[in-house]
């Protein structure tokens, strides 16, 4: 029996990383860099991440009392809205909900508003931030996070666009209605789900 030749087959096609949102790609072992800002040179002995808004009691801990919390790590994929995804991070921090537990939502809180000592801001429905979906988090792979990812202290949505995961965060100010933050009021998506591909405002 003949064999057909390669060229009759046609190429191979390689499959697709099924971790990869569509229109994403595996930007392998870079990471790369996109603000909108200068990048902050954050002093830890000033810094203060406050919970505030509609909450039972408003706190605000330090870096030393952060680090006391109970810690918490997520091991998984972030996907940036200008296509790059990067697969198999680790990050290392505190969980949301620790520090929505010590603050108590009030019940009508529907919404988060994520503030940077820079002053930019994000928004979320609430129930994105809760149930072991997000993090501040202040290590990357072990190591200090580097300050222009955000660190020393950064929010981590990673199941959202990375922009959600504001940079240098210092506020989480919790409210009964959406709040659209920087990004938002200049054409993104309200959420920014990768896997709906919600990259824009109408997507």
């Amino acid at each position: 029996m003949t064999e057909p030749t390669r060229g009759f087959l046609g190429r191979t096609h390689r499959q697709r990383d099924p971790r990869l949102p569509p229109g994403q790609y595996d930007a392998g072992q870079d990471w790369p860099v996109l603000t909108a800002e200068v990048t902050p040179r954050l002093d830890t002995s000033t810094w203060t991440m406050t919970v505030d808004g509609l909450v039972r009691e408003s706190r605000s801990w330090s870096w030393e009392e952060m680090h006391q919390l109970p810690g918490s790590e997520f091991a998984g994929d972030i996907h940036c809205v200008t296509t790059w995804s990067k697969l198999g991070t680790r990050f290392g921090g505190v969980s949301v909900d620790e520090l929505l537990r010590l603050t108590g939502p009030m019940p009508h809180a529907t919404h988060a508003l994520a503030t940077s000592t820079t002053g930019y801001t994000t928004n979320f429905p609430l129930d994105h931030l809760t149930g072991g979906k997000a993090w501040i988090a202040w290590t990357y792979e072990g190591e200090p996070l580097p300050r222009e990812h955000g660190g020393p202290v950064r929010l981590l949505v990673p199941h959202l666009y990375f922009w959600k995961s504001a940079k240098w965060i210092t506020r989480l100010t919790l409210l009964d209605h959406d709040q659209p933050g920087f990004w938002e009021q200049n054409g993104y998506h309200d959420l920014g789900d990768p896997w709906l591909e919600q990259r824009y405002q109408g997507d």
